[in-house]
């Protein structure tokens, strides 16, 4: 069986060739992804695709606006949406039960001409980053005394290499967590790398396997922080299953890093479920347990004419810099402009549940670089790290740690090439060398630099969840905490926001379109299914205690406390309104300050009840 095919062998004679030796192959599928990051799934008879191949290559599929998320591009009353395959990637096979489907990735295209979503928008962020750093090289030839390369016309091209580390967890359909026993279970690292068992080993090896077939080069599978250990019932079987886990495979260019990141959910989803397992790609799915990222890495070289390929992050003496000047000039274009790589980093409540303190979750745009040149030490507090080798210059890159399993990883990469551009060209431009900036990017608060704001800090090698969270958001400025406040950051700064339209990768409808997509969901979750949860959890929590029950005055009293609050987040009167009202009034209105500061409120006030519930009920014999 055949399950992925290279972009060499797209062309009319190879898969002809490829499909009549491979008759299991039933169905074509195109995959195009609009402006949030869904994607398209039909079944076309592959007959149509062998019938005529070059047509089928030119003209795709249709659908139409309702199909997809293309709010202010494509809509009911301006529905054509074309779904063109992308012949410059690799195709991959998807097996149900032994019938193929040969899953293409492609470009929508609306109203014939006008190119569109997430894929687009990589596409030519790439190209745009590839073009602008080699102009920038040779306009700044200097840069050349700190890289092994003697002329910029020795350069042949530009080669960028991403990747994702997925997190998830699996459990046991139907069963619910136990919250403390997962909190226990963490603060004792009881889960950390410790060996799978049972239908989860099963589902693991086999994920794993599945993946090899696919190419992706699977470099291991292991447990995470979170989770806590399967009971054996009395058939033999295991309950109550609740673990979460690591896939990690290796680098490829950015496209198909991002094509790769959504083949291994599928993959990961298909394997687990066959084995009796639930699978959740959320952020957050429990609350006070750790969270699943989705780390994602940026690596940037440079193929010579001579063949060789260096790397342009690390500086010509490993032992004497952390980076070269275009390694500098990335991390710190990504840190400054981190609020236009934000929104794309995090579009959903769940996102925002993950990052907070105490989880080892990311919350502030910091980097580390080691405590010292001859110390690869790893600071997990932060938000973007450098990872380097002293004895391996290839292996320089940074990790972005803020991403979750379900961000948009063609948007973050492409928003993050485009924030690390801006840096590359600023540096480059000013001249400067490494050790200039090394004392740049450590500068501290209130020290004005040449590219870096002046009132903030963007190095610590300490843990920053030490600062309280006033010195913090003086140093690295305030978190947002809401979808709504993430995407009032495209306003808050327009210069930066301006970064997305340079060489037309973005253009206004396209950022429109996903504030307005992103906005949409975000509203519409709060309103249909987290106020209706918000308001289910306040009417199960009703009094255990009578007269007949051996209770205390401490039970008496915490009750008259869980009583009223439950009553003023979800209970209206005559006289007042509670504060999921409120909150729904201020979404229809359209009063999205308002929406977002109540959202906050409600959260807060959700978690003191739920906590000041659990130990009402603890107390009662």
């Amino acid at each position: 069986m055949i399950y992925r095919i290279e972009k060499e062998k797209h062309n009319a004679k190879d898969m002809l060739a490829i499909l009549g030796a491979n008759p299991e192959i039933k169905f074509v599928s195109l995959v195009g992804l609009d402006i949030y990051g869904h994607s398209t799934d039909e079944k076309i008879p592959v007959r149509e695709m062998t019938r005529d191949y070059d047509a089928f290559m030119a003209r795709g599929a249709q659908t139409d606006g309702s199909a997809v998320l293309l709010p202010k591009i494509a809509d009911i009353s301006n529905a054509r949406v074309d779904i063109i395959p992308d012949p410059d990637c690799n195709w991959y096979v998807d097996y149900n039960e032994g019938i193929g489907t040969l899953r293409i990735p492609a470009v929508l295209v609306h109203n014939i001409d006008n190119e569109v979503g997430s894929r687009v928008i990589l596409r030519d962020a790439i190209k745009s980053f590839k073009t602008e750093l080699l102009k920038a090289i040779k306009e700044n030839p200097y840069v050349l005394e700190y890289l092994p390369v003697k002329k910029a016309d020795d350069i042949k091209e530009i080669v960028l290499t991403s990747a994702t580390e997925m997190e998830f967890y699996v459990m046991t359909p139907h069963d619910k967590a136990d919250k403390e026993r997962l909190h226990t279970s963490q603060q004792m690292k009881e889960q950390y790398w410790k060996r799978t068992i049972g239908p989860v080993r099963t589902a693991l090896e086999k994920t794993l396997l599945e993946l090899e077939k696919y190419g992706l080069d699977v470099e291991m599978g292991h447990k995470e922080v979170g989770g806590v250990n399967a009971e054996l019932n009395a058939g033999g079987g295991f309950d109550h299953i609740m673990e979460q886990l690591e896939i990690d495979w290796e680098y490829s260019d950015p496209m198909q890093a991002a094509d790769n990141d959504y083949l291994v959910r599928n993959v990961i989803r298909d394997v687990f479920r066959a084995e009796g397992l639930d699978v959740t790609f959320m952020a957050k799915p429990v609350t006070g347990v750790a969270g699943s990222g989705k780390h994602t890495h940026f690596g940037v070289c440079a193929r010579l004419k001579n063949g060789k390929l260096i790397n342009l992050f690390s500086p010509l003496d490993m032992k004497e810099d952390f980076m070269s000047p275009i390694g500098y000039g990335a991390i710190m274009g990504l840190l400054k402009n981190y609020d236009i790589v934000s929104p794309f980093v995090s579009a959903s409540t769940d996102a925002f549940n993950r990052l907070k303190p105490g989880y080892e979750a990311p919350i502030c745009p910091v980097t580390s670089l080691g405590l010292t040149v001859e110390s690869p030490s790893r600071n997990r507090t932060i938000m973007a790290g450098l990872i380097r080798d002293a004895k391996n210059p290839m292996a320089t890159r940074f990790e972005l740690r803020s991403p979750n399993p379900k961000s948009n990883t063609y948007l973050v990469i492409a928003a993050a090439h485009i924030a690390m551009l801006d840096g590359i060209k600023a540096v480059l431009a000013a001249g400067k060398t490494p050790k200039q900036l090394e004392a740049s990017v450590s500068k501290k608060y209130g020290k004005a630099d040449f590219y870096l704001e002046k009132n903030r800090e963007y190095r610590s090698e300490k843990n920053i969840f030490d600062l309280t969270p006033e010195e913090r958001t003086k140093l690295y400025g305030e978190s947002p905490a809401t979808v709504w406040d993430v995407l009032k950051l495209f306003d808050k700064d327009s210069k930066k926001t301006q970064l997305l339209f340079n060489d037309n990768v973005f253009d206004k409808l396209d950022l429109e379109s996903y504030r307005e997509a992103s906005k949409r969901i975000w509203a519409t979750e709060l309103s249909d299914r987290l106020a209706l949860d918000w308001r289910e959890k306040c009417h199960n929590m009703y009094q255990l205690h009578y007269k007949e029950m051996d209770a205390t005055d401490l039970d008496e009293a915490r009750w008259k406390k869980i009583d009223s609050l439950r009553k003023a987040i979800a209970q209206d009167s005559t006289k007042k309104k509670c504060l999921i009202t409120k909150l729904e009034k201020a979404l229809s209105d359209g009063n999205y300050d308002l929406a977002a500061k109540m959202q906050l409120e409600i959260s807060e006030k959700m978690l003191i009840l739920e906590n000041e519930y659990n130990e009402y009920k603890k107390n009662l014999f």
